[in-house]
């Protein structure tokens, strides 16, 4: 039996037309709804991972690095982005705060146990492909080694095209499926 898991990767107010937005991003929302609907018609697990920071953002090592506040916990930047909103109060769908780029690797093996290890794909869209996508591919792989994983290009989206096609040149070359490339 095939078990699926999708990942619905930092698709947040603040990366689509908040601090860090970009028009890309926006062209997203109804295309990661509806593919958000139908995993859950057929019953399969959605996981939304939300970029979570806090007041001393621009204190940290990427406050450093990218000294723009955005995705503060509890403020409207950390909210998922427009029609994805309906899913957070769904109790068929995972939502998981990460504090970095990637799920933290020690959370991993929580995450795994309440998503269930029979997962045989997995597949992740959303933002930004060059940072937090590919950093997820890679968490993911590492739990589920067995698993196929794809990524939908065409859900997938940064703030430089340039960056987007390399990262899934990159994602490619970890042997992972990338669909609808351009």
């Amino acid at each position: 039996m095939m078990t699926k898991l999708l990942v619905v990767v930092d698709y947040q107010n603040d990366f689509v037309d908040g601090t860090l937005g970009f028009i890309k991003a926006e062209t997203l929302e109804m295309p990661i709804y509806n593919k958000v609907n139908e995993y859950l018609k057929n019953e399969d697990k959605v996981l939304f991972t939300y970029d979570t920071h806090y007041e001393n953002y621009l204190d940290t090592r990427e406050g450093k690095a990218l000294p723009i506040s955005h995705c503060i916990k509890d403020t409207d930047g950390h909210r998922l982005y427009g029609k994805l909103n309906e899913f957070i109060k769904s109790k068929a769908t995972l939502h998981y705060n990460k504090e970095g780029f990637g799920i933290d690797p020690k959370d991993m093996v929580k995450l795994a146990s309440e998503i269930g290890k029979d997962i045989n794909k997995i597949e992740l869209v959303g933002v930004v492909t060059n940072m937090c996508v590919i950093s997820n591919v890679i968490m993911f792989q590492s739990q589920y080694r067995n698993a196929e994983i794809i990524v939908d290009g065409r859900l997938c989206a940064s703030f430089n095209d340039e960056l987007h096609e390399k990262a899934l040149d990159v994602i490619e070359s970890l042997q992972v499926k990338v669909i609808n490339r351009k």
